[in-house]
């Protein structure tokens, strides 16, 4: 193996790589990456046996081969290194040669045989998609999903193709974040994928505006994304994803228009004075007016309010503000929607957007407010 870079282009792809190798792998041969000259191409490899990535870059190849090398000291010496090409060649010795000017480094590697093999696309559904709109749908849902719970299948985020239409969802049993997107596929293509949440990151970091098209392709326990000369697979999460829609309110009462800057931070102000990320803000609508209020016997209390379009029996209604604090972040309009029927139900909040959040309530209480006991275990969402 012999081939020369460009140190600004490796630096690109490594860049992109990097995240995909634990910090702590379950073998050793995780902590590398696979590099191989082949066809005027170096490609970096990587992977956790879950989540897989390969980046290209254009490069001399001199004489193809392969080897693969501890991640972490190769991507280091390569940030160091001040010459713009590098040249990287390998003996039979399984022992890398990385030159940069005058300097020469010898990096101990390991055979491309005792790397893990990652798969290759082999199924029959693939979309095309606009890099830019993928990655705006796994950013609005993505945000929403569970993180280390116990039940696995919330922590990530379900895809549903039915009818040329790729539906989103995130959740993680308070709250729900909903989008969706129609496709160019065959009408009679079908299918449900629960996409694990560290590849769901890494393909909103992949995904840019750099590319025209991006191209999702989709087997029964994989799913492949390619955005210019980058390829992630991941393995899919198994179990039944809970049917969020047996949660979503229908019928709601009372439908208010909310400024979303200025309810954002009045939140953040309000926010200093619950406990911590457990504590609640009470919504009061009555007169025209919103009012928010929370108290906690460690920081003390606050009230505040602002004008809104409402003129009906007065509704109040306890949320956590860190909740609501992210549905508003990824929504789109200056003006989002807000229908709710009473204090026991879940809220919903919409723009002109096909996204929904739904938020569930807390207990409201008359003095300090807590949280309903198990109100994440909705019996929908398990």
């Amino acid at each position: 193996m012999k081939a020369v870079v460009s140190k600004a282009e490796l630096l690109t792809i490594i860049s992109k790589i990097q995240s995909i190798i634990s910090s702590k792998p379950a073998i050793p041969i995780l902590s590398n990456v696979l590099i191989e000259a082949v066809d005027g191409m170096l490609i970096l490899s990587a992977t956790d046996l879950t989540t897989s990535m390969k980046c290209f870059c254009e490069a001399k190849v001199v004489e193809e081969g392969a080897i693969a090398l501890p991640a972490k000291k190769f991507f280091q010496l390569v940030r160091e290194l001040t010459a713009p090409q590098v040249k990287i060649s390998k003996d039979g010795q399984n022992i890398a040669e990385i030159v940069s000017g005058s300097s020469v480094f010898k990096i101990n590697g390991m055979h491309k045989s005792e790397f893990p093999s990652i798969p290759e696309f082999s199924g029959n559904a693939q979309i095309s998609i606009s890099p830019s709109s993928l990655k705006e749908m796994l950013s609005r849902t993505s945000f929403a999903a569970a993180r280390d719970d116990s039940r696995y299948f919330l922590n990530g985020i379900f895809l549903q193709i039915v009818n040329k239409r790729a539906t989103f969802i995130g959740t993680d049993g308070k709250r729900i974040a909903k989008v969706y997107s129609d496709i160019d596929l065959d009408p009679s293509f079908q299918g449900a994928y629960l996409l694990p949440l560290k590849a769901v990151e890494e393909m909103i970091k992949m995904l840019d505006d750099s590319t025209a098209r991006s191209s999702l392709s989709l087997m029964s326990d994989k799913v492949f994304l390619e955005n210019g000369n980058l390829v992630l697979t991941t393995k899919l999460l198994s179990g039944q994803y809970p049917d969020v829609e047996r949660v979503i309110p229908e019928n709601l009462n009372a439908s208010i228009s909310l400024h979303r800057e200025e309810l954002i931070s009045l939140l953040k102000q309000v926010s200093l004075f619950t406990s911590d990320n457990s504590g609640s803000v009470r919504f009061t609508f009555q007169n025209g007016q919103l009012d928010l209020s929370a108290n906690s016997k460690e920081v003390g209390e606050c009230k505040v309010n602002m004008p809104v379009d409402f003129h009906s029996e007065k509704i109040e209604i306890a949320f956590n503000p860190f909740y609501f604090l992210d549905i508003l972040r990824h929504s789109k309009d200056e003006i989002v929607n807000f229908s709710i029927s009473n204090a026991y139900n879940p809220g919903i909040i919409t723009d002109s957007t096909t996204a929904l959040f739904v938020i569930m309530p807390m207990k409201l209480e008359t003095s300090v407010e807590t949280p309903v006991e198990d109100d994440s275990k909705d019996p929908a969402l398990t």
